[in-house]
């Protein structure tokens, strides 16, 4: 396995740490089993804490990551928060992945530390409505 992922239930989010190479199999691989952790915990919303190596996959696989992952995490998750640790990765990317999510109905968002998303995530609980995020 390229990774190795970490969970741990906090205060109503799933806190998901990842390391291991950066590629598009690697991020489809540990989204799925952070969706199938937050099915099994009863969670609705997510901290992704992800240190994968090397430098920022393609537009292209980010996109194809979003379309594939967004049809279920919709159905389950009110929140994602996403700390990239890597300081290789082009922001760029990471603010793509945003709004290609967010036009897929997905409230994900990027953070530039654990305790700025952890922050949000508490702030108003993932099941009550979002329109105080922000």
């Amino acid at each position: 396995m390229p990774y190795a992922l970490s969970l741990e239930s906090r205060g109503g989010y799933l806190h998901a740490r990842v390391t291991g190479s950066g590629n598009q199999q690697t991020v489809l691989d540990y989204t799925q089993e952070i969706h199938n952790a937050c099915i099994e915990r009863d969670l609705r919303a997510v901290l992704i804490e992800e240190n994968l190596s090397g430098p920022s996959i393609s537009l292209s696989a980010v996109l194809q990551i979003v379309a594939e992952r967004a049809p279920q995490a919709v159905k389950l998750l009110k929140r994602i928060a996403l700390v990239d640790l890597n300081p290789e990765h082009n922001p760029s990317h990471l603010e793509f992945a945003e709004n290609a999510a967010a036009n897929r109905g997905l409230n994900l968002r990027l953070f530039p530390s654990v305790g700025a998303a952890q922050k949000w995530l508490q702030e108003t609980p993932a099941s009550g409505k979002d329109a105080s995020a922000g």
